[in-house]
């Protein structure tokens, strides 16, 4: 069967008419596979949700219970009849239990990758390459001028600042979901061992990361009672990018403003954001490690969706391979 039978971009999102449900749809449906946590592909309100047990546990820390109708869990390479279709999750290696979903009937396959990354993470299982007939890629940053660098290299970069400024916090904006516990624990890989402290909307996420045998180290709440703002001086702060636009950050010891993500790469974003220090650390891919996925995989088409679209689309065409923008509204870069 052609491939837009079996999977197309409709106004909910993804839809697989053979199965009868949505792939991180955007709004409520009776019947949702969800890629992985994020708030722009895992949202509340579904009538059932099909996801790894560690994406149904963190909607259920993000939204409480019950956050859907009903829940069932997909091990990985498990196949799951629904329908006429046979899906089976694979490991996206973006935040921990994020995967990709392979959608097969009559013959055809389509793999959605969902938010993926390809460097090592210790906090999360690796991406997987799934051979299919096409491959829905993102393409978050999906333009030649990406490349990222080395993550310790970047994490290095703040262990330096840190005996360079030994009176000042370093408060880090880290996304809650992913980027923070990875930040900590490449921190903790660097040999960092001091306490780390965070914002409280970083707890309940950095609790159950910890419960599922990720070392984080030790974890306090970046709170001023009995300490003073002295007290925080030379430590490591980090919490969501939103606690920046209040007086949060402003409460510590000299605060020095950094912020991970990928984006830190363009120096008008660092800029307007008043980072002093950049750290380059994205949990998705650059354009040489989309490009490299796609040769590796050998999909007969590719379809590119929420980020650079048509970059992406014309390198494909150049190497000989059918390619089209899905154009889905409705992501953003939360877990960058």
């Amino acid at each position: 069967m052609k491939p837009d039978e079996l999977l197309y971009p409709a106004p909910k999102g993804l839809y697989c008419a053979k199965g009868d449900f949505y792939i991180d749809p955007v709004q409520p449906v009776e019947r949702a596979l969800i890629t992985h946590g994020h708030s722009d592909h895992a949202r509340a309100g579904h009538g059932h949700v099909l996801a790894t047990r560690e994406t149904l546990d963190i909607m259920r820390v993000r939204y409480g219970d019950p956050f859907c109708g009903a829940s069932q869990i997909a091990s990985f390479g498990e196949t799951i009849a629904i329908n006429e279709a046979r899906i089976r999750f694979h490991p996206a290696g973006h935040v921990l239990g994020s995967a990709q979903i392979s959608v097969e009937a009559y013959g055809t396959r389509v793999v959605v990758s969902g938010d993926y990354k390809r460097r090592p993470d210790p906090t999360c299982t690796p991406f997987e390459p799934v051979l299919c007939d096409v491959f829905i890629t993102e393409a978050t940053f999906g333009l030649p001028v990406f490349h990222h660098p080395n993550d310790e290299r970047e994490i290095n970069r703040l262990l330096l600042s840190l005996k360079q400024f030994p009176e000042r916090s370093h408060v880090v904006g880290a996304y809650a979901l992913g980027k923070a516990q990875r930040l900590i624990a490449l921190l903790r890989r660097q040999g960092y061992d001091a306490p780390v402290h965070i914002h409280g909307a970083l707890a309940k996420l950095c609790e159950y990361y910890q419960g599922q045998g990720i070392d984080l180290g030790e974890i306090r709440p970046a709170t001023l009672g009995r300490e003073s703002r002295q007290d925080f001086a030379g430590a490591i702060i980090i919490g969501p990018p939103s606690a920046f636009a209040d007086r949060w950050a402003r409460r510590f010891a000299d605060p020095l403003a950094v912020f991970a993500s990928g984006w830190m790469l363009i120096r008008q974003r660092a800029k307007q954001r008043g980072v002093e220090l950049p750290l380059v650390i994205s949990d998705h891919c650059d354009w040489a490690e989309l490009t490299q996925t796609i040769k590796e995989i050998t999909p007969s088409e590719v379809w590119v969706t929420h980020g650079r679209e048509e970059a992406l689309v014309r390198w494909c065409e150049l190497q000989g391979i059918p390619a089209r923008p899905l154009h889905l509204v409705g992501y953003d870069d939360e877990g960058e």
